[in-house]
Parts: C-alpha cells; structure tokens; sequence
C-alpha cells in the first residue's frame, strides 16, 4: 500500500492490458475502485511533454468541475507503487446484454437506430458499407463539448462509458491541453450547431474563473504550463464568440484507432 496526502491510499489489484500506457486497476483503503496510471509507465510521444499525460488527466476533471457538469470520474494526483501519477475513481459498466447499443457505434449504412448521428462512413469487415453513429442525448453532447475546450486529441468511442445507472462518462484525457488544435474525435454530430443557453453560461463562468486572479487558472499551474493555460482560455472564448460548435477543420479530426 502507500498513501499520498494528494490522492487515495492504493493496492494495486492487476494490471489492464488494453491500454498503450502502463495502467493498472486498484483499490483504497475503503474497498473502492480506482484506475492508476503512473507517469512513469507513459510511453513518449512526440507532440506532448514526456511524464505530462497523468497531469493533463487530473486538469480535465478540474476543467470539467468548475464547469459544473460531473463528466469525468473523480481524478486525482496520487501515488502507487509506479511512483507518481493519477488515480481516477472506477465506473462498473453496465452488462452487455439486452441489445443496449454502445454511445458510439458502428451501424450497417441502412440500419442507423434512430436519434444517432452519423459522423463517418466505411467499410466492414466484409466489404459492407458501414457508418459510425453516436447518440445525441444532452450529456454526451457536452462531453463533445468539452472534448473542444480540453483540446483533446484522443476522444475515442471506447472513451465514454455508460454505468448501471446509463450514465456517460468520459475518460482518457491525457492527450488533452496542447497549446495548438489537435481535436480529434468520434463525436462530431453537433458540428456547425448552435451552442444552447445552459452551455453559453457555464462556458461564460468558466471564462471568468480562468481570468480571475487566483481562481481556476492558479490551481492549474501545478498541472499545465502558463502557454497551456493561455491557450485553454482562448479557446474558451472563441467557442463562446463563435457560439457554435466547430466544424472539422483540414487535416485528421478522428482518432485512431475509432474504438
């Protein structure tokens, strides 16, 4: 076990093999579920400071707390057996079973379930044409939202959850913040849409935090660099000055892979 007065006290129960980082499934000292990645166990990558990915994990839940919306798992800087990194509380998924589609899905080209927005077509395995699709209920459509002020370069459709209750919840934010535009998504059915009220007022208080001497900004400054923080503020405005959601600029706005 080791403590950390900055995060949970954690025994590590197995490795997950799934992810490209070293990440491995806890406990606390109350019996609750964690995810911890240490940053020692990030693997470098070109665009993206080596050992920054767990802080940029713990500034999206800072981000997405003071917006008000609860999106992301509580995230914390801890300390594990891997040294230094971030703990994020576990989410037991709901079971699949029942015919429950997943937030984001791919659909045969003629059977898209209705209410889902169709954001890509292809092939399937087969050769069959296929679109990807994804719900658009109000919490993932902020999670999209957000996606856009984090700057997240890795919104993959494995990165939103749905709980027993059916809640969403988005997770992987560590290739999030980067001072220039690197969205990359599946969530791309609100593009060109108008922002709604509700969103325009969190986003206007956001803005105001970030400008507020020793509001949000000062207690991202252990996790992000002074150019990051400028950069999330600008784009907090110009989302809230376009007033809209962007369309995909040039380039590669997906991730990869999509699932």
């Amino acid at each position: 076990m080791t403590r950390s007065s900055a995060g949970p006290e954690l025994t590590v129960q197995h490795r997950i093999p799934s992810g490209s980082n070293a990440v491995y499934r806890c406990v606390d000292q109350h019996g609750d579920g964690w995810v911890y990645k240490p940053s020692a166990g990030e693997r470098p990558l070109m665009d993206f400071p080596d050992g920054s990915l767990a802080a940029r994990e713990v500034a999206a839940f800072v981000v997405s707390a003071a917006l008000g919306w609860d999106l992301i798992p509580e995230t914390v800087t801890a300390h594990g057996p891997g040294g230094r990194g971030m703990a994020q509380r576990w989410i037991d998924e709901r079971d699949s079973v029942g015919g429950a589609y997943d937030p984001v899905d791919v659909h045969p080209v003629d059977s898209v379930p209705e209410g889902r927005a169709v954001v890509l077509r292809g092939e399937g395995s087969r050769g069959e044409e296929v679109v990807v699709a994804h719900d658009t209920d109000d919490r993932l459509r902020r999670i999209a939202l957000l996606d856009l002020v984090v700057n997240n370069a890795d919104r993959k459709g494995g990165h939103v959850l749905v709980d027993r209750a059916g809640r969403y919840w988005a997770i992987d934010h560590g290739l999030s913040f980067h001072v220039d535009p690197k969205v990359r998504t599946v969530l791309w059915g609100w593009a060109g849409q108008p922002l709604v009220g509700g969103d325009v007022a969190d986003l206007t208080g956001l803005a105001g935090e970030l400008a507020r001497e020793g509001g949000l900004a000062s207690r991202l400054t252990h996790l992000l660099s002074s150019d990051e923080i400028d950069a999330l503020a600008r784009r907090v405005d110009g989302l809230l000055t376009d007033g809209r959601f962007p369309v995909p600029g040039p380039g590669y706005p997906l991730p990869w892979p999509l699932f």
